[in-house]
């Protein structure tokens, strides 16, 4: 594993283990900047409901979660040669990076206190939530990815994937983000309307329900399902490039047991 995590193939590549480098640094900064908020907002223990944030917080928060997708996304374009590879070792960074942010939580904070503890994801484009396990499973199905990614394009380059295998990446990918935008969603949608009818909500309405909100069910069957679809996706991959691999060793075969070599006529 060190070895396949050593560096993207062609030597202009940055090696992933400056990636991975930087992306537990990283981690451990978001941790410190999360330790002063709880310290300001959740002087007794980060629980929900939430606590209300001043607004120029709130947009900081926003800002500095663009940054930090900026950043991983300017790393990952120097560690590979082509948009695959990028993509690849963009998932792998910020993989890294989120399950190291809850290591360094854990050791600054001692939190969370299981790994079905709940916790705030993402602020964009709606408030994420769910149990910490979920994002950590999401991350190392992230690394395992980018891993596959990384062999099979080092023996088979240059890897693409086929649209089926896209299809099923990213409509598992949809699927999970629901699980996590799911009940911010609906919160918006029952207390937030631009007339003052019965029937919709205000600004001050949308306030209450989220100061008053806990987290109760996780919709685990729409995240396993999301998690299959990306599995199935990343099978399909490695069962195609294999099969393609042991056809050029059969054709290799073939040639060789004729006495013609590719190439000659």
């Amino acid at each position: 594993m060190i070895r396949v995590l050593t560096g993207l193939s062609g030597a202009k590549s940055l090696p992933f283990g400056v990636v991975a480098l930087f992306a537990a640094a990283m981690g451990f900064l978001e941790a410190i900047v999360v330790v002063y908020l709880r310290t300001l907002y959740y002087p007794g223990g980060f629980a929900f409901p939430l606590a209300p944030m001043a607004p120029p917080i709130y947009r900081a928060e926003l800002v500095r979660e663009v940054a930090t997708l900026v950043m991983l996304g300017a790393v990952a374009r120097l560690a590979g040669r082509n948009r695959l590879q990028r993509l690849g070792a963009f998932l792998f960074a910020f993989a890294v990076w989120d399950i190291l942010y809850y290591a360094a939580l854990k050791i600054f904070l001692d939190w969370p206190a299981s790994l079905f503890t709940w916790d705030i994801l993402f602020l964009i484009p709606v408030t994420w939530v769910g149990p910490v396990l979920a994002p950590v499973i999401n991350s190392l199905t992230m690394i395992a990815m980018a891993w596959l990614w990384h062999s099979l394009d080092r023996h088979h380059p240059p890897l693409s994937l086929h649209p089926a295998e896209w299809l099923l990446t990213f409509s598992g990918a949809f699927l999970i983000f629901i699980t996590y935008v799911r009940d911010f969603t609906l919160l918006i949608l029952r207390n937030w309307g631009s007339g003052s009818g019965e029937d919709t909500g205000t600004a001050g309405e949308l306030t209450r329900a989220i100061s008053q909100y806990t987290p109760d069910q996780y919709p685990w069957w729409l995240f396993i399902t999301g998690e299959l679809l990306i599995l199935t996706a990343m099978a399909l991959t490695w069962r195609r490039i294999k099969r393609k691999q042991k056809l050029i060793i059969q054709n290799k075969e073939a040639f060789s047991a004729s006495g013609i070599h590719p190439g000659t006529t």
